[in-house]
């Protein structure tokens, strides 16, 4: 009778069984990885984290392991274990209901593949079926590949080589037998057996596989021992995304999921590589962030984040040691303190249950500041608290503070800190073929996602010049040739009829008649350079700057010529590459190959990896290279640009001793502040801004604000690279010139200046023939 209900019921279910033909070809979510151009990874994109890894590389006391733990019989039975199944059944009834599965390694993946979760005994009469039908399909080797790299084991890790780089950071054929037999411990029960968060349980449930190995015969009872009683080292796996990358990873996901979909992103187990340096990047963002912390101590301290009273203030240092017992203090920590005390010559605050000072002497950006009683405090209205001419730090005064070395859990050095208002940006690309090897699109990635390199259109200011210029140098204009700097005033009527008057200045309201073009630049005067942009003509100017890489609208009017036009700090940085490049504008890209899980290469930049052509589903991206502008013109703007560093406004840039060229842009209001730069290897520019629009503060110009995370940047990862001169083109000339005038002098004069020009743009007539103007000189003197 019993038969005949088994037959029954087999019956019943088989017609609800599902296929199981695709674990032939199995294809779990797996991790997407990003990686830098020396091969890190610097992001990982994943709905489970997943790394599938054949069973040859899983070292043999694992596999043993998880047999001993969860299926003592894999190797013996066929997809089910009556004998536990036995068991089981008499604790389930014992207990009314299903506390124990009794399930073998086959019917574990049969469930976890092929069924719902749900606890019934219907869905066990399954399983027991698709087990027994999976193992006259598969070996076990086959089934213990599904298993090991499906089994969900704690903290986000699915499979045994994501857990062991999440508990051990190392490679599962790394692992030894002591770190084997935790990760095989854990599929009963993750959480309550984590390694990080129940270190003893996990010790308990390790000797319980550990003896298990041994009544298989797996291990002898000394290495078991052995196992057990070696330290066991736990590294807490942390975001593996590398630091400092977010916004360049960011731009990778962002490209993957509209060229492949959120599945392949998110499922696919795709690896992508990138034209990331890591150290480049990871250099940037140090820069970014140091130079706006500057910044902002320039702008002043603005107050604690808030002031407790005395019960509130025992509330937060009670729940801060709480939260501190958990995660100790690390140097470099940013945390908030409380202000418990003040001498003349320290600040006495409280961290958890730790005390710290702060000396006077590190707080002279933060002055005038006066600590004061809580209760006086209080007393004040919030008019006379605004209108203080001092900061006032009350005692309980909430600040935030950066750890700087900690011993045994406690601060030891601290400063006062404050997170910047203002952003910044930084892009560093390779000219010759668009590489981009750093991206910065703000202080902090966790906190603005915000990419102010891609995506914030700001006023260039000065910056725009050379590219002013380079137009005037291809309509005959030399670096010789003179304007006079002389007040202007526009009159213009507006939409309403009315006049208006424009009166544009030179920074510090000075004018200095008869200027040379080189000189102009070199000191970024505005008169010249608008006068210049009068003369070539605005339409022709418009057209030249989208030539170069500008694809923002500009506004047609003599405006542009001071970057009245937004744009954003990528665009810019691709015209100057031009100049760098020897008047070739590239693209700029970020990866260079991506290949599918098992290997395939889906697109790349290298034509050698499609020796057979490429199918439907295969790219070769082209790097897009263009001449633009000649080697001439473009040598000409890279050689002012070296006197902008050498004797105008791009002066910090020497510190770099090298050859380098760079422009300074400072927007009138000193909203935007810019420095864009380049060595023959590299350009790079650094923006810094409010995003909500306003003033960065007094004399804040693109050399002050700016410049520096420039050269910070630069410093760094140009050390090692040789410096290198700029290419000068065969056909440049070389003549003396009379830099009031323009035109030619004797080798020997005294006052001539050696200058560059374009082949047959320099001057035929000598200054000392030159008594006066004449009538057909005027157009080159205004």
């Amino acid at each position: 009778m019993a038969f005949f209900g088994l037959a029954g019921a087999y019956f019943y279910v088989n017609s609800s069984l599902p296929e199981f033909d695709t674990l032939e070809d199995y294809q779990p979510p797996a991790i997407t990885r990003a990686y830098s151009e020396d091969g890190q990874t610097i992001a990982e994109f994943y709905r489970e984290r997943r790394i599938v890894v054949p069973v040859t590389r899983m070292p043999k006391p694992l596999i043993q392991a998880f047999v001993a733990a969860e299926d003592a019989n894999f190797f013996d039975h066929q997809g089910i274990d009556l004998v536990s199944i036995f068991r089981a059944a008499l604790k389930n009834i014992k207990a009314g209901g299903i506390v124990q599965g009794g399930s073998t390694i086959t019917q574990q993946v049969a469930k976890s593949l092929l069924l719902t979760p749900e606890r019934k005994f219907s869905r066990k009469f399954k399983e027991a079926i698709l087990a027994w039908r999976m193992e006259q399909r598969f070996s076990k080797r086959e089934i213990l590949y599904l298993y090991l790299n499906q089994i969900y084991l704690g903290h986000g890790a699915y499979g045994v080589q994501a857990a062991a780089e999440n508990y051990f950071d190392k490679n599962v054929e790394d692992l030894n037998l002591a770190e084997c037999t935790v990760l095989a411990g854990l599929p009963q029960a993750p959480s309550r057996y984590s390694p990080y968060r129940h270190y003893n349980r996990a010790k308990d449930r390790q000797l319980y596989v550990l003896e298990r190995m041994i009544a298989n015969g797996y291990i002898t009872s000394d290495q078991a021992h052995k196992a057990y009683t070696d330290p066991l080292v736990v590294h807490p796996r942390g975001d593996n995304s590398a630091a400092g990358t977010g916004y360049f990873s960011e731009q990778v996901r962002r490209y993957i999921e509209k060229n492949y979909g959120r599945d392949l992103l998110y499922s696919g187990g795709l690896q992508v590589y990138t034209t990331m340096n890591l150290s480049m990047q990871q250099v940037a963002q140090k820069a970014v962030r140091d130079n706006l912390q500057r910044h902002d101590r320039r702008q002043g301290y603005r107050g604690p984040v808030r002031v407790l009273n005395q019960q509130d203030a025992l509330a937060f240092v009670d729940q801060q040691t709480a939260e501190l017992n958990e995660n100790p203090l690390e140097p470099g920590q940013v945390i908030e303190a409380l202000l418990v005390d003040s001498s003349d010559q320290q600040l006495v605050i409280r961290i958890g249950a730790y005390e710290a000072v702060l000396p006077r002497q590190k707080l002279k950006w933060a002055e005038p500041f006066d600590v004061i009683p809580y209760e006086v405090f209080a007393a004040l209205d919030q008019d006379q608290n605004n209108n203080n001419e001092k900061t006032l730090l009350p005692i309980g005064s909430v600040i935030q503070v950066k750890i700087r070395s900690v011993k045994q859990s406690h601060p030891t050095d601290i400063d006062l800190f404050q997170y910047p208002l203002a952003q910044g940006a930084l892009l560093a690309l390779d000219p010759q073929d668009g590489a981009v090897k750093a991206m910065v699109g703000g202080y902090d990635f966790a906190k603005s996602q915000f990419n102010r390199v891609l995506q914030s259109s700001r006023l260039p200011g000065s910056a725009i010049k050379p590219l002013i210029y380079a137009a005037a140098f291809d309509k005959g204009y030399t670096p010789a040739s003179v304007i006079l700097d002389t007040p202007l005033i526009y009159k213009e009527t507006d939409n309403k009829g009315e006049e208006k008057e424009w009166k544009p200045k030179n920074y510090g309201n000075k004018f200095y008649g008869p200027t040379s073009l080189r000189t102009a630049l070199t000191h970024s005067y505005n008169i010249i350079t608008i006068k210049l942009l009068n003369n070539i003509g605005i339409n022709y100017t418009a057209r030249y700057l989208h030539k170069l890489g500008i694809t923002s609208p500009l506004n047609r009017d003599l405006t542009m010529s001071l970057g009245s036009s937004a744009l954003t700090p990528l665009e810019l940085a691709s015209a100057y590459s031009v100049f760098a490049s020897g008047g070739i504008k590239t693209a700029p890209t970020y990866i260079t190959k991506i290949t599918d899980r098992n290997g395939r290469i889906l697109e790349s930049i290298d034509p050698a990896d499609f020796p057979n052509g490429l199918d439907a589903d295969q790219k070769l991206i082209r790097l897009e290279r263009q001449r633009v502008i000649s080697q001439e013109t473009a040598c000409l703007i890279t050689n002012m640009l070296e006197s902008v560093v050498q004797r105008g406004t791009g002066w910090r840039a020497k510190a770099l001793n090298r050859p380098v060229a760079g422009k300074t842009g400072t927007t009138n209001n000193l909203k935007d502040a810019w420095f864009v730069g380049y060595v023959p290897q590299l350009v790079t520019i650094s923006w810094v801004g409010y995003d909500q629009e306003k003033p960065l503060g007094k004399n804040e110009t693109g050399s002050k604000a700016a410049a520096p995370a420039w050269v910070d940047f630069m410093k760094q990862t140009l050390t090692g690279m040789p410096a290198k001169n700029f290419t000068v083109p065969d056909t440049m000339e070389f003549h003396p010139v009379d830099p009031k005038t323009g035109l030619l002098e004797p080798e020997d004069s005294p006052t001539s200046v050696i200058e560059m020009f374009a082949p047959g743009t320099a001057p035929t007539r000598y200054a000392l023939d030159e008594k006066k103007p004449q009538a057909r000189d005027f157009f080159r003197l205004d």
